[in-house]
């Protein structure tokens, strides 16, 4: 029995002691965690070529679109063109129902006719007023007829003149709304303006159409489909990089892995604002000969503004990096000229400051000018503590701080 008690309280020792154990371990544990140390997510700088790019995005359009219209009302009698139909130049590709333009054109014609009549009648009785006229103008000289009376014929000869410019009026009048009833029954029949195919035909056999103050639309016809142009709209803010004749590229949604190629034709003067937003229309060409692009489509546009090739380089956003304080707070920098920067090259394990002046940049990289930096020097991206280096992953370089190695090759 002693024996007994004797095994249970060693056997209580010792469970005791594995317990002491394990709770100092976990306090070492945790007493050298709290001791957390900075690591820094680098990137090396290095030489190669960069472009500055100017995003926007527009709409695709023809370069040339008529819009066919009519200045006459009626009822659409025919149709002889519809959705993509290619068209000639003076080709019918509509008609109105001309019926009521032909009375017209017969009316208009024989009020034409009459006011000729009438101008032929005003012209012989001029002729006999003159006549009469000079017959007692040799007979008033010796006394034959009397002055008043010869007087009644001049008055009646100048009338007779009045009466001939009233009917030649009447004739202009008369011609003028024959001429006009003939060109609306012209119009009647709708011919294409240009060569080139219908993008949109917004009426339909027997549909009314109306023309009073605006003119209707009946077709829309693009010239040529194989030139295509982007109206994008950009930012005040980045409209004076861009020059006409600068290169673009462009995507649109149908065709998400092909980028198409453009070339800047007009930057526009005319500025639009929207809530507070300047923005400038900006003209992009762009070649279609496969018929790909389609009128209406969006492009996600990328301005060229200005290319460098074989530049000292560092990633961007290294530039936006400043070092912190034991209170968590970013450390104060020197105020530097504008176009000069300070990047954070790692050093001995921490981050050195150098100047450097900035060329040009985009989204990804920024060419560097002139500086200490020197290709292959590690610029630091960010810091991280000891416990995030181990797990982060860093495709542009290593994750180092003070105790770590290099980063992984």
């Amino acid at each position: 029995m002693n024996f007994r008690n004797m095994f249970q309280g060693k056997r209580r020792v010792a469970i005791l002691a594995c317990v002491l154990l394990l709770g100092l371990g976990v306090g070492w544990q945790q007493l050298r965690g709290s001791k957390s140390e900075t690591a820094y997510k680098t990137t090396k700088a290095e030489r190669g070529d960069i472009s500055s790019t100017v995003t926007s995005s527009g709409t695709i359009n023809p370069v040339v679109t008529v819009t066919v219209g009519t200045p006459v009302s009626g009822i659409i009698k025919e149709l002889f063109a519809d959705y993509n139909s290619p068209v000639k130049k003076g080709q019918v590709i509509a008609q109105i129902d001309p019926a009521s333009y032909r009375a017209q054109v017969d009316q208009s014609r024989g009020s034409y006719l009459n006011a000729k009549a009438n101008l032929d009648k005003a012209k012989v009785t001029l002729a006999d007023a003159e006549r009469t006229l000079r017959r007692y103008q040799n007979l008033v000289k010796d006394g034959s007829v009397s002055v008043s009376d010869y007087d009644s014929y001049a008055t009646a000869a100048a009338s007779a003149q009045a009466a001939v410019t009233a009917a030649q009026g009447s004739v202009d009048q008369a011609k003028g709304a024959f001429d006009q009833a003939k060109t609306n029954l012209d119009y009647t029949t709708i011919t294409s303006p240009v060569d080139g195919i219908v993008i949109s035909r917004a009426v339909e056999v027997g549909q009314t159409v109306t023309a009073s103050m605006s003119t209707p639309t009946l077709f829309t016809i693009a010239q040529d489909l194989t030139k295509m142009q982007i109206s994008a709209t950009v930012d005040e803010s980045d409209i004076g990089k861009i020059r006409e004749g600068g290169e673009a590229s462009f995507t649109v949604d149908a065709y998400p892995e092909t980028r198409f190629t453009g070339v800047v034709t007009q930057v526009r003067n005319a500025a639009t604002t929207v809530s507070n937003v300047v923005t400038y229309a900006v003209m992009v060409g762009v070649d279609n000969p496969e018929l790909k692009l389609k009128p209406g489509m969006t492009a996600n546009v990328t301005f060229t503004a200005e290319s460098r090739q074989g530049v000292l380089k560092v990633a961007t956003a290294a530039l936006r990096f400043r070092p912190k304080g034991p209170n968590g707070k970013s450390l104060p920098t020197a105020k530097l000229p504008a176009g000069h920067k300070n990047v954070y090259v790692l050093r001995n394990g921490a981050p050195q400051a150098v100047a450097v002046t900035l060329g040009v940049g985009n989204d990804k990289d920024t060419e560097i000018l002139s500086g200490a930096l020197k290709e292959g020097d590690e610029v630091v991206l960010e810091a991280l503590s000891a416990s995030e280096a181990k797990t982060a992953s860093n495709p542009l370089g290593g994750a180092r701080g003070p105790g770590m190695g290099p980063p992984p090759r």
